[in-house]
């Protein structure tokens, strides 16, 4: 029998960008354009002709931008979505929203040497669009059903914890911030490893702040983990890492090589809480792609923090949320609905 091959529909107004995905994409065998379009209309038409398992789409298009596209397109024919955004503040501010909205993810645009940096970025946009294939599209929709509403709550932390650490890659942007906007102002301190690009880190950062009662920022130096109220979110280059400094927590950050791939690294995160905090701490790991952070969960628990894996329903990919709880890391697999109040529980629960 013949392997399947992934259909993809490559949206974008530049004709050079289309021959250039088009052609990074067909050197896969995996992989088929079976169609170009140059606007929203265009695409709209096609997509009803070719039925594409993976869209690509230009976040900047003629006539219908690329959001207001997407929007439609996830009410009335969901699918999965790549974007390809320019890695400039506007760009970010609009692949974050196209990730709200139900986008799977986002690669880079670049806007000098095309056709050098098209190549130098195959891999990459092969291995998101191979993913988005296979991913579950519509999580978005999560949020809109009741939520248990999470109690503002002063109570004492009773279990002493002095940090959570979160994880995720692939559907985290939606996931994490899912789970922040329901949390009380008053938790431990937070740190955070997203599978970011730099250019987007900060505004990444910022758009959380704006949603949550935590004050949310990203890394840019080594700083002192405050008693509570905060979110640490790594940059997109270096890894975060927690240390005690003479009974002092501190986020610290590294250039040392990526960890599976990745830098920042989940597992590099999620091992220092292990070796620093142990288990006055709590770990989760949410959606995302390959097996960062399922060592470190791993190491987390076997030093006695309390930790936890998103389950495959509510996640975009279980990929690292899988091989954590395969590896035997979590100690429980929740809903993403239910990852804010079970983080409440842990700290303030009777």
């Amino acid at each position: 029998m013949s392997q399947y091959r992934y259909k993809v529909l490559v949206v974008d107004d530049s004709l050079l960008y289309r021959t250039l995905i088009r052609e990074c994409l067909d050197s896969d065998s995996e992989l088929e354009v079976v169609g170009l379009a140059a606007d929203p209309y265009e695409a709209r038409e096609k997509i009803k002709k070719f039925n594409p398992d993976v869209i690509t789409l230009d976040v900047e298009m003629p006539k219908m931008d690329g959001i207001q596209f997407l929007k439609n397109l996830m009410r009335l024919r969901p699918m999965p979505v790549i974007m390809v955004s320019t890695l400039t503040q506007h760009g970010a501010d609009v692949t974050l929203t196209a990730l709200e909205v139900g986008a799977v993810d986002y690669v880079p645009k670049p806007s000098l040497n095309l056709a050098t940096a098209m190549i130098r970025e195959r891999e990459e946009l092969i291995s998101k669009v191979k993913m988005a294939a296979q991913a579950s599209v519509g999580h978005t929709n999560l949020w809109n059903k009741p939520p248990n509403v999470t109690i503002d709550r002063q109570h004492f932390n009773r279990s002493g914890y002095q940090v959570i650490g979160l994880g995720a890659s692939t559907g985290g942007t939606e996931a994490l911030r899912g789970i922040l906007e329901r949390l009380p102002k008053h938790m431990p301190p937070i740190v955070v490893t997203q599978h970011i690009k730099a250019a987007f880190c900060g505004p990444f950062a910022e758009r959380l702040d704006r949603v949550c009662r935590l004050q949310v920022e990203a890394v840019t130096s080594d700083t002192v983990l405050l008693a509570q109220g905060r979110v640490y979110v790594a940059p997109g280059d270096r890894h975060l890492t927690v240390v005690n400094r003479q009974g002092h927590l501190y986020c610290q950050l590294s250039d040392s090589a990526p960890v599976e791939r990745h830098r920042p690294s989940v597992d590099v995160m999620f091992s220092s809480i292990a070796g620093s905090v142990g288990r006055q701490s709590i770990g989760v790991i949410l959606t995302g792609m390959g097996r960062d952070g399922a060592t470190g969960l791993l190491k987390m628990r076997q030093a006695g923090a309390l930790t936890a894996a998103q389950d495959q329903a509510s996640s975009v990919i279980w990929g690292m949320p899988r091989v954590a709880i395969e590896r035997g890391g979590a100690a429980k697999t929740l809903c993403l609905t239910e990852v804010a109040n079970f983080l409440v529980e842990a700290i303030y629960g009777d």
